[in-house]
């Protein structure tokens, strides 16, 4: 049967070439540099309009943590209306309190909103002070999946721990690796944790010189990417990956 690929992208032309090489899933995002973001209404009506691959849409609405104020709570819930209006297929979201653990009343709201859509819990996970009640908790939510490296920087460096959780989820919810999956190590991390679905980025990157006249502006952040690449998804990583998890 093989191991669902779900290939995470930043664009409209992400989710295109994820489509191409042969990805049976999409999580559409913005700002990839900062660990995701709720991306455009365009972005996600132009992805839909153009690919057939279901969409999972990330509801973060800024980076530095995942503990939101009311107005920023009412706005990822707006956020995850208008997606849903757009064609989404699903949502991913995390929001913990301020001693990190996963805040059940107000995922509860975005789950609510999302109308039976599946959702995904993202990982806000890895940085929860118990991981296994961290998983009870979104058990309890109703979500669909599990996005985790299992709380180390990379999922190969955090199999052990997902594979405890699979087996402590025994079926009551999809625990997917993410972070650090690569065609040189999806065997393993599968074959590891036992799981049936990864998520993973394949980019790789495009000149775009449009910069050079004025090289001392940063627009960005000193700690920002450069500006003069743009990452796009390669098919053909994607199709490799995706070849090796049919494998599986």
């Amino acid at each position: 049967m093989g191991v669902l690929v779900e290939i995470c992208c930043g664009s409209v032309e992400d989710v295109i070439e994820s489509e191409r090489g042969g990805a049976q899933r999409a999580e559409l995002c913005s700002a990839l540099a900062l660990g995701g973001l709720t991306p455009t209404a365009a972005t996600i009506a132009e992805a839909k309009r153009l690919s057939d691959l279901p969409l999972i849409v990330m509801i973060r609405l800024r980076a530095g943590g995942f503990c939101y104020s009311d107005v920023e709570l009412t706005t990822m819930e707006r956020d995850l209306e208008l997606a849903a209006e757009l064609g989404a297929d699903g949502f991913v979201f995390g929001i913990l309190t301020e001693k990190g653990m996963v805040d059940p009343k107000r995922c509860k709201r975005l789950v609510g909103r999302a109308n039976g859509l599946p959702t995904v819990f993202h990982r806000a996970f890895d940085v929860t002070p118990n991981p296994f009640d961290a998983l009870e908790s979104v058990i309890d939510l109703g979500v669909n999946r599990l996005l985790t490296s299992g709380q180390k920087p990379s999922s190969l460096e955090g199999v052990d721990l997902i594979r405890q959780l699979v087996e402590r989820a025994d079926g009551r919810i999809q625990i997917m690796p993410g972070g650090g999956v690569r065609l040189e190590n999806v065997s393993e991390i599968v074959g590891r944790t036992g799981c049936r679905q990864i998520h993973l980025t394949a980019h790789k990157s495009h000149l775009d010189p449009s910069t050079y006249a004025n090289r001392s502006i940063a627009l960005g952040s000193r700690s920002a990417p450069s500006e003069d690449l743009v990452e796009i998804i390669d098919p053909s990583v994607v199709a490799a990956i995706v070849h090796a998890a049919s494998l599986l």
